[in-house]
């Protein structure tokens, strides 16, 4: 039995509360985490497993090239559980990493679970327990934990929802129709499933899409969505040819009945290793179930489809980070309170991860009486911090890792491509430098290596 330095309470077992307890359990700190379900459901959990994904199965882009693919690259020098998982139960998305959702929550469950130092707690937490405490509660947090965390955050908080698209079943399209292949043939496989639309089928869907009707809203569910959450009938509201331009564009792609570029392009991608289910790509929606059958029934090689899961909206709270929290995750008027995950202001699952680790490093750090854990500025996840976390940031909205809040480089770069190779450079090289120089945060067995 290791021995523990200290003890850590966790409040909530998705992405960010797991790699949090494994940080700081693998670094010998006693960690109580506690997760209320099954005892306690929410509308968009469907069991009681730890980093249950509710949304989408794909962690995104893994070219670290891109913001996204930086952002893991840099979680696996800073050596993530939950990044470790998803590439061990990765399925096939072209140049994206998305995993079989089942699969990979168990796998994180079983890590956790086994771990001497973790202790699982089921229950829902109603008040914040005394010493160190790691919230990550998520965008669906209890009404009594979101009661506590109000009273020493105060109001400065926003509730919004997201979109989950639906799931069908893949022996119920027709296959003469939908067809296999990734834009511009990128990746190994053809990972993603294509369901082609002439001009005329397009228009079919769009005015049945903008008319259809929705779940209703009540008034505080009607505040600004997150854009890149945004219902697929509100994307196709904002103009005729905004879905073509956006998750149905049909660049890349070619018709393999027709051999030219459809109109439009629904893509599919596969939910699990089986390929057995599939979800629309782009096709978060607020629609009523009956209309979504309807509707996406419109779409060719899907008129027969049959749906494991339709999509649901869903509450996300987070906190206004600017006004709330410290370069550390830790909460300003309370700083022994630490948050993680989409509380903070980050969006997205690998951004949640992320934050769940920086928490877990730096409530480390305070258990040890060590220095805290403030990640370059010019790495993808250590800019995203800085800017959620400075003052000076106002109107504050969730957000994506992205080089737009990267400081820029010394040099100019001719060519987007070429600048995003500088920046994903600098910020891989600076990372390396910061932990050389950060023995003290290292894991027992004397690297970074979850």
């Amino acid at each position: 039995m290791p021995t523990s330095t200290g003890s850590v309470t966790v409040i909530g077992g998705g992405l960010a509360g797991c790699e949090a307890a494994w940080q700081l359990a693998t670094r010998g700190v006693a960690v109580t985490l506690m997760e209320m379900r099954p005892e306690v459901m929410t509308p968009a959990h469907t069991s009681g497993d730890l980093a249950e994904l509710v949304c989408s199965n794909s962690l995104k882009s893994e070219d670290a090239q891109t913001a996204a693919g930086l952002l893991k690259a840099e979680l696996e020098l800073l050596g993530s559980m939950v990044l470790s998982v998803a590439r061990e139960q990765r399925v096939p998305a072209g140049g994206a990493l998305a995993v079989d959702r089942a699969r990979f929550s168990a796998e994180v469950t079983r890590r956790v679970e086994e771990h001497p130092l973790i202790t699982l707690q089921r229950g829902e937490a109603s008040a914040i327990p005394d010493g160190p405490v790691i919230i990550a509660t998520g965008p669906l947090s209890s009404a009594s934990i979101e009661a506590a965390l109000s009273a020493i955050v105060g109001a400065e908080r926003l509730a919004f929802f997201d979109a989950a698209a639906p799931i069908v079943d893949e022996q119920s399209m027709d296959r003469s129709i939908v067809f296999a292949a990734s834009r511009y043939g990128k990746g190994e496989t053809a990972d993603y499933l294509n369901a082609p639309m002439t001009r005329e089928e397009y228009d079919v869907f769009y005015g049945a899409l903008v008319g259809a009707a929705r779940v209703h809203e009540k008034d505080f569910e009607r505040r600004e969505l997150f854009s890149a959450c945004q219902p697929v009938e509100e994307v196709a509201r904002s103009g005729r040819d905004a879905l073509r331009f956006g998750a149905l564009k049909p660049v890349g792609l070619e018709d393999p009945r027709t051999g030219v570029r459809p109109w439009a392009v629904v893509q599919l991608r596969a939910e699990n290793a089986s390929g057995s289910a599939y979800n629309l790509v782009g096709f978060q929606t607020n629609l009523t179930f009956p209309e979504q059958r309807r509707v996406f029934r419109l779409i060719p090689g899907l008129e027969d489809a049959e749906f494991f899961r339709y999509g649901v909206m869903h509450r996300n709270t987070f906190v206004d980070a600017p006004r709330v929290l410290d370069a550390t995750l830790s909460v300003r008027a309370t700083p022994r309170v630490r948050l993680a995950g989409q509380l903070t202001g980050t969006e997205g699952y690998v951004e949640a991860v992320a934050s769940g680790l920086l928490a877990g490093l730096n409530t480390f750090a305070a258990v040890v009486g060590g220095e805290p854990a403030i990640l370059p500025v010019t790495t993808a996840f250590g800019a995203l911090v800085a800017y959620a976390t400075d003052p000076m940031t106002t109107k504050y909205q969730p957000m994506h890792v992205n080089f737009g809040i990267i400081p820029p480089l010394k040099e100019r770069v001719r060519g987007k491509r070429e600048r995003y190779a500088a920046y994903s450079h600098r910020a891989l090289s600076d990372l390396r430098a910061w932990l050389a120089r950060r023995d003290d945060l290292r894991f027992a067995g004397g690297h970074f290596d979850g």
